[in-house]
């Protein structure tokens, strides 16, 4: 009822069938997963620089009213389910729905990722408690979060780079904390500096906190995302200059402490350790 409410114009009916043996989930989480594959494929090569306009969406702000996430090419909802595409064609079938195009305006910032008329939505939709917003940053003015994301990034002083948490992960974090308490810290509105909701594919993102110098920071990954991410990461790695990159990446079977990690990062030789100071 409600896919027909909302889509009249391009659902006549609609049919749902649940699936509850082992065999028939797996299939068709393949299935899905080939399809948002598809889907992402479509959208490499897009670059933020080369369109007009960004989305909003405002579905979380039933449970955080002051919350809105802005989407572009390179930078997915944070809960992984809407991209670029996704919320333009949302847009163009639902006019009055969660996604509306925002004209970007003057650049301010091309390392921040941040515009003026970005900046300009967000505070007004925000009530103004938002004033501004950086696509590419973690530690400038980062989007605000909701409840609902794939990931947590964490900045590790320490380590002169931040940390990434996939949702599933049930153990602690070399900052000490898991993935619950790091989520009550990201969700400050406005948010808190050096915590930030983000999708899984934004990591592959050429945008990935570019503000900070990018993948380079990465220094420790839960293993089940890193093991997801692991084909495409390599890819990267090797594009940037860094072809053994994800070897020197931390995940839990490395090191669950700071120490540990530490010292694993100096014999590794990692590169946030030679990079600028983060913070």
């Amino acid at each position: 009822s409600m896919l027909r409410r909302e889509y009249p114009g391009i659902i006549d009916k609609a049919q749902v069938k649940l699936y509850t043996r082992d065999g028939d989930v797996r299939d068709k989480l393949k299935m899905a997963r080939r399809i948002f594959s598809e889907r992402d494929e479509r959208l490499k090569g897009l670059l933020d620089e080369e369109v007009d306009n960004y989305y909003s969406c405002f579905i979380c702000q039933s449970a955080s009213p002051n919350h809105i996430c802005i989407i572009s090419p390179e930078r997915p909802g944070m809960c992984g389910a809407y991209s670029w595409l996704d919320a333009k064609v949302s847009s163009e079938v639902v006019s009055y729905g969660w996604n509306s195009p925002i004209p970007k305006g003057k650049a301010l910032s091309s390392s921040l990722g941040q515009w003026e008329g970005i900046n300009r939505f967000v505070a007004d939709k925000t009530n103004s408690i938002i004033k501004e917003a950086s696509l590419y940053s973690i530690t400038k003015a980062p989007l605000s979060t909701s409840g609902l994301f794939e990931c947590i990034l964490a900045v590790l002083p320490e380590a002169n780079g931040v940390i990434a948490v996939d949702r599933n992960y049930p153990g602690m974090t070399p900052l000490g904390m898991d993935f619950s308490t790091l989520s009550d810290l990201a969700k400050n509105i406005p948010s808190n500096p050096g915590f930030m909701g983000i999708a899984r594919r934004y990591i592959l993102s050429d945008k990935f906190i570019l503000a900070e110098g990018g993948l380079r920071r990465l220094v420790w990954v839960s293993k089940e995302l890193k093991l997801l991410l692991e084909k495409d990461l390599k890819k990267i790695a090797y594009d940037i200059g860094e072809p053994d990159l994800l070897e020197k990446i931390a995940d839990e079977d490395t090191a669950l402490t700071l120490n540990p990690l530490l010292d694993f990062l100096r014999k590794a030789k990692h590169p946030a350790l030679f990079m600028n100071p983060l913070l």
